[in-house]
Order: C-alpha cells, then structure tokens, then sequence
C-alpha cells in the first residue's frame, strides 16, 4: 500500500520546510490533508494572489454563526505549504478529518443534554454530564491541536501532550525549546518523519490517552484514506498532526489493529447527527497564533518562527538588525557596534550550552544586555512587536462573504480605513466630510455589535465637531459580521434595523434616549423617526421622575448638536421640555422616604439633569430647577440629597457665604445623628475637588464642626469622612490636606496682628533667635542694629 505519513507540528517552520523536501522526494499522486471534509471546497482559495497568510478557514452554521470554528494558517504552517505545493503541482488535495457540519451537530446537542440535565438538577449534575471535550470547537478553538484528551477510571479529563513527554524524556523543562532544536531548525531532514512517527507510536502505547472525540475523528479519517486507497492513485501523501499519525498507517487501515478495523470505524460514525455548514477565508493575526491566545495548537512566538520561515541563513545576526531597527524607531540607542556584540554574544552563549546555533532564548539574553543595558521595558516593546508580531493577513475581495461583509469592505476602502492588528488613534474633525463618514461607520458598527473603534474623546479642540478613536481590528470581527447580516445586506440598514429593534424592546426611558443619542451620532436618518415616535409615546406615559431625569440628558445631547448634524432639534427640544417638567413637578415626592442606596441612584440622576441644563444653557430651565434645588436643599429628606444640592447650588454661584453658613450649620449640628451629617458633608464633598479649594468657608465650617464632635463621635465619623473624600485624586487629596494644614493661619485676625504666614509660633524663644542674628547678618551682607525688635 503506496501509503506515506508525515506528522507534523500545525505551525512551525522547520517542519514545513523539511516537509516541502519530503514532497519534493516522493511527489505523490494525492495529497491528504488533517482537516474539516466539508471545507475541501474552499482549499483552491489559497492559490489566490491576494491571499496573504496568516488567514483562516472559516466553518460556521449559517442558521447559528456564533458557533464557528477556525483552522488558522501561517505561511510557516505545514498544511498551508503543503496545499500550496499541490495545487502549484495540479496534485489533487483531499481533507480527511470529521467534517464540521457533524463536529457542530454533535456539540449543540451535547450542550442541550446538558441544559436539561441542569434544569432537572441544580445542584451541579449538568458539570458531572456535559464533558469539555464537547465544547472543544466552539469560540473558535481549533480542532487540529497535537493536544489529546484523556479521562481516567474517576471520569476526570486530563490533556496529554505529546510533545512535551518527549521533550521531558530528553531532559527539556523548556517544551518549544525541545521541538526548536530537534525540528525548527533541523538542516537535515532525513528520517525526520519516520522518527515522529516512530515517537508518537510510542507516547501512545505509553500513555493510552483517548477520548471519544479523538477516536470519532480518528475513524473518519481513516474512511477517508480507505477510499482514496480504493481509488488506486498510486503515491499517497498523508499530512496530518504528529499524534494522529500511529493510527492512520497502512497495518491500521488494514485491520491488523485491534478496535480500528473498518467494521469499527463504519459502527462508530453511524447515527451521527448533522447540520448545515458555510466556508470562507478570514485574515488572522500572529496574536491569535500565540499560546497566550489560548488557541490550543499556538506556538510561543509566531513573529520569531515567521523570521525563521524567510530567513533560514544567518537567522540570528538579521534577527538583531531587526531588533535595532526597532529600537531606533522608538528613538533609542542601537548602534551598529552594539548590533555585532550582542550577536557575538550570543553566539558565545549557544556555544556554551551545546547548541547547533543561537536560539530566541540567547538572542533575548544578548539583546537584553547589550542593546536594552538590562532594561526589560524594551524588552516588552521587542516581545510584542517582533517575538508575537502584529501582521494581519488579507484576504482576496472575492472569497466568499456576506453581502454586509462586502459592503463594509467597500466602504473601508472608500474611506481609506484599512483593517489592522495595530492598535490606531484616529483623530476626527467632522466639519470634514470624508472624516464624518469614517466618524458614522465607526458608530454604527458599534451599533451592530462590532467595536472596531473605541471613542476616546469627544468635544473639546473642535466642540462638537471632533472625535478621537482607537480602532483595532481584530478576527473575531468577521464572525460578528457575519451575525449582523441578518439586520439587512449593509452597514447602513443593518444599523437601522438593529436600532429600531431594539428601540421597540427597550425596557425604559433612558435606554430609547441612550439608543436615540447613539443613532444620531451614527447619522441613521431612517430611524431618527422610530425612535423620536417611540420617546414620545414612552415620555408620555412613564410615571418614574428618576427614568424621567435620566433620559434628558442623551436628549440633550442631540439637542447639543443642532441642525448642523441634521438632528432636526427642534423636534427633540419639545419632548425635552415636556420630559424636564414633568419631573420638576414630581422631584420634591420622588426625594422623600429614600434609604441609602436609593439617595445614591436619585443623587446620580440629580447629577445627569444638572449636567442636561448645563449642556443646553437655558436660562428659564435653569431658574425653575435651582429654585427645585433650593427646595429640595431645605427639605426633610435624606442628607446625601441635601448636601448634593448644596453642592450644585454653590457651583452655580446661588449660595451666598451666609446662606452657605447657616445651611452647613443646621445641618453639621450636634444635635443631628452623626450619620445623618456624614451623609450631608459626602452629598457636599461630590463633584470637582479644585473647586472645594476655593471654597474658604466650608472648609472654615468643617473645621468648626469637626473641633466640636466629642472623642467617640470622630471616632465613629472617621470612616464616613475618609469614604467622601475617596473618589477625589491624590492630587487634589494632597491639596485639600495642605489646605486643612494652614486653615487656622487663614482665619480672621484683630486688626493690627500680624498675618498667619508672620505670626510667632508659641513654642519659640524669641530671645534666643535673636542670638542668631548678627551672624545671619554677617552671611548675608546687611548690617545689623542689635536693638531691632
């Protein structure tokens, strides 16, 4: 039986190399590759001239996407060299592994097994039914991972990897130092694949570590290579990872092994069940390659292995010339000299541990020490950049897609809004057309559930009319996108849909406002009117001032933005008004009776409204609710609420320093429960702390009040105090204290006395002091009359 196996590691480009060697030497009439039967469509793809790894085979129940699953390939991966290598060739390429549109079926009817076995018992019996290995493949887990599950005679899973037995058995701590050395780079790969064939045997035999998962996947690919045996193509490649290849033989697919005959196999896949599958390609990052991802078949360091892929000659010396490349881009010191000697330094340490050549592990040494002078911060700069990398792969704009997904890769093109891993600031002045559509199609994927971009900043530099974003594209976007096509075939209507939608199950006021103020913001004209027909009709009936209070301020918002924007405002001032009266009226009712954490939610609300009025700068809705305030001020209600109101009013310049006195006095009273003052001076202490500097007299009053509380009642007060003063920075804590420090100089003095900064302390001696005198005289130059006083 014509029948060759290479097993190899999923990423590493040492054994994609001495895999290309090996097909080279034998040129088979088939190639047969580790991977989801039902994508074999999708492999002519990879052939295409903008397919620029690292990309990744996407599989995904069109009825259900979140369950998709990737099979990530870097230009280092063996199966990607070797697809490429047979299509190059015209050799026919087959995928032999358990097709996903079973994997997926089987999973989502172990998770409502496990549902159900969660709602019959409560107490844990779904942890005891629904075993990991089922979830394998869902968020995106690869299937293909050289990691085999095991479960012992307690029913507990355990994972064995081979690759680390063996490199333990070698005497290496360091798993992927093991497999660098003996693999990546191997020069001769002579016998290569006979040895991991030979050493994957054994770790089998050793170990027995088995699942069903395993063994299910495991006989559909020898059904697979049944059938291609039976087609008579002559030399057959089987490329497949290192743990599978034991049981893929020819005494396998034979027979001659005991519980892995066909009959075996064919009782095994029988009944399974299945669901409907799509493919397509996705760019991938070096990011999600890395172990740190938690993708199971990652490696440590993809950006260090794609080095290795295009350099194989001199890999060390051109790895530190990269590596000062990037250290003089961030303006730090590498010169030429200290290039040589870290790479002659390195060279000195793999010599000293036997090694063929300098590896990552003696690079970073000699870098550390020669080029970051011990400083571990640029390590961390070479580690994320160079060691991991931040490539994003591409993919050619007619491999297959959504209609929403072509249109937003229309539209980034367009505005010259390109993908990328990097992490990117984007300044927006959207007085500018060409920055106001990149301003809207950030919004509305944000709308859809795609947060390409996150808003830094908004106002300020331009007003309304600037934005600042950090945008990074990540993979699992595509997935995202694939979910949001249901909303409609474009970015635009998507968003629409999606907002109205949502819009119409809102539980409350302030979501609808929130939603409405996100829509403008993303300029969806068509839903502007949904939504301003739902608040009305919302406003008109909700009876709680607190959602009351709190939808004003999104409200605000647009009203914010005029017609510059085409918000239409005044459609939305009405409404606005409407909605402020009427919780004006209901304010005073709303305050009374309230605990601690419901003052708390009504202080929050409180706080959205001031800020509402101070966006819309109107001075008769300003005039009602400060004389609300002021009420609310004077009223029995909790002191959180008191105090805050205080606050305001003093903001806004409304309390003078006498009312401010008697209001702090009445309430800081001794007769008062020490809580209830605590509770006063925290609504007080809210809001700016630079502006409480300024504030002489409550601090003067604070400090009366506090000089007055008998031992046990500080002591009781002490943590209430400290709690108000927490959410303040430690700039303006130092401040404050600096200012409590010198409050007694600052008090008023009898005129004629000198000021607090002159003042004689009482436990100096004058007379003494003065005996210094003459000699700072004399230093200083200036003559000197003993009889000063």
């Amino acid at each position: 039986m014509p029948l060759n196996i290479f097993g190899i590691r999923h990423h590493g480009p040492g054994c994609a190399r001495s895999l290309l060697a090996a097909l080279e030497e034998l040129t088979p009439d088939v190639l047969v590759v580790e991977g989801p039967a039902d994508a074999e469509d999708a492999l002519p793809m990879s052939t295409n001239a903008g397919m620029k790894p690292p990309v990744a085979m996407l599989i995904y129940p069109p009825d259900e996407p979140r369950r998709a699953v990737y099979y990530p390939f870097a230009e280092f991966s063996p199966e990607w060299q070797a697809i490429r290598w047979a299509f190059s060739r015209g050799v026919p390429v087959r995928l032999m592994d358990l097709p996903q549109s079973h994997q997926l079926a089987i999973e989502a009817e172990a998770e409502k097994a496990a549902n159900e076995a969660a709602r019959q018992d409560e107490d844990g019996a779904s942890e005891e039914s629904a075993s990991p290995d089922d979830a394998a493949a869902e968020s995106g887990a690869d299937s293909t991972s050289e990691e085999s599950r095991s479960t012992d005679e307690n029913g507990r899973t355990w994972r064995t990897d081979p690759l680390a037995l063996l490199a333990e058995a070698a005497g290496y701590k360091d798993h992927e130092l093991w497999w660098e050395q003996q693999v990546e780079r191997r020069k001769n790969a002579t016998g290569l694949f006979e040895a991991i064939l030979e050493a994957m045997r054994t770790v089998r035999e050793e170990t027995g570590a088995r699942n069903d998962r395993d063994l299910l996947r495991e006989a559909y690919m020898r059904r697979v290579l049944r059938g291609v045996v039976k087609e008579r193509h002559g030399r057959i490649a089987v490329v497949c990872g290192a743990w599978h290849a034991p049981v893929l033989d020819e005494p396998s697919l034979g027979g001659e092994r005991e519980g892995i005959t066909a009959r075996d196999d064919e009782a095994r896949l029988k009944g399974m069940p299945k669901r409907k599958t799509a493919t397509t390609w996705i760019p991938w990052t070096f990011t999600r390659l890395a172990y740190r991802s938690g993708y199971g078949a990652g490696v440590e360091s993809p950006g260090w292995y794609a080095h290795l892929w295009h350099s194989p000659e001199r890999a060390a010396t051109r790895w530190v010339a990269t590596v000062a490349r990037l250290l003089r881009e961030k303006d730090l010191d590498a010169s030429s000299a200290s290039v040589i000697e870290a790479v002659r330094l390195a060279d000195a340490l793999a010599a000293m541990r036997e090694l063929r050549s300098p590896g990552l592990t003696e690079l970073n040494e000699a870098v550390l020490s020669v080029l970051c002078h011990g400083d571990a911060a640029p390590m961390r700069l070479i580690r994320r950049r160079l060691e991991i990398g931040d490539v994003l792969g591409e993919v050619p704009a007619d491999a297959p897609s959504t209609p929403l997904a072509r249109d937003l890769a229309e539209l980034q093109s367009r505005l010259r809004l390109k993908p990328s891993s990097e992490i990117r600031h984007l300044d927006l002045d959207l007085r500018k057309e060409n920055d106001l559509s990149r301003s809207h199609l950030l919004h509305r994927l944000r709308l859809l559930g795609i947060p390409w971009g996150t808003l830094q900043q908004s106002g300020g530099r331009a007003s309304t009319f600037h934005e600042v974003w950090q945008i990074e594209w990540k993979p699992e976007f595509a997935v995202a996108i694939i979910e949001a096509n249901v909303w409609g075939n474009t970015v635009e209507a998507a968003a629409t849909a999606r907002v109205v939608h949502d819009a119409d199950r809102a539980p409350a006021l302030p979501a609808i406002t929130e939603l409405f103020d996100a829509t403008i913001l993303a300029g969806l004209d068509q839903a502007v009117e949904p939504l301003l027909s739902r608040i009305q009709t919302q406003a008109a009936v909700a009876a709680d001032v607190r959602h009351l209070m709190d939808a004003v301020l999104p409200l605000a918002r647009v009203a914010r933005y005029g017609d510059v924007r085409g918000t239409q405002a005044d459609r939305v001032m009405p409404i606005l008004v409407g909605m402020f009266e009427r919780a004006l009226v209901g304010l005073p009712a709303a305050c009374s009776a309230l605990d601690d954490e419901a003052a708390a939610r009504m202080l929050e609300s409180i706080g959205c409204t001031q800020q509402a009025l101070d966006i819309l700068n109107r001075d008769d809705l300003h005039a009602e609710w400060q004389s609300r305030i002021r009420t609310i001020m004077h009223s029995d209600v909790h002191g959180l609420l008191r105090g805050w109101c205080c606050r305001l009013l003093l903001e806004k310049r409304s309390l003078d320093e006498d009312e401010l006195y008697r209001t702090a006095r009445l309430a800081l009273s001794p007769v008062n429960p020490p809580a209830e003052c605590a509770a006063w001076a925290t609504g007080l202490l809210k809001g700016s702390g630079l502006l409480l500097l300024h504030q002489d007299d409550v601090w003067r009053v604070f400090d009366r009040w506090l000089s007055e509380l008998e031992g046990e009642v500080f002591t009781e007060m002490l943590p209430l105090l400290r709690r108000a003063f927490a959410d303040f920075t430690h700039s303006e804590r130092r401040q404050m204290g600096e200012k409590v420090k010198h409050l007694r100089r600052e008090e008023r003095r009898p005129a004629g006395a000198p000021s607090a900064a002159m003042a004689p302390a009482a436990d100096i001696d004058l007379e003494r002091a003065r005996l210094a005198l003459p000699v700072l005289a004399h230093i200083l130059g200036v003559p000197y009359d003993g009889d000063q006083r």
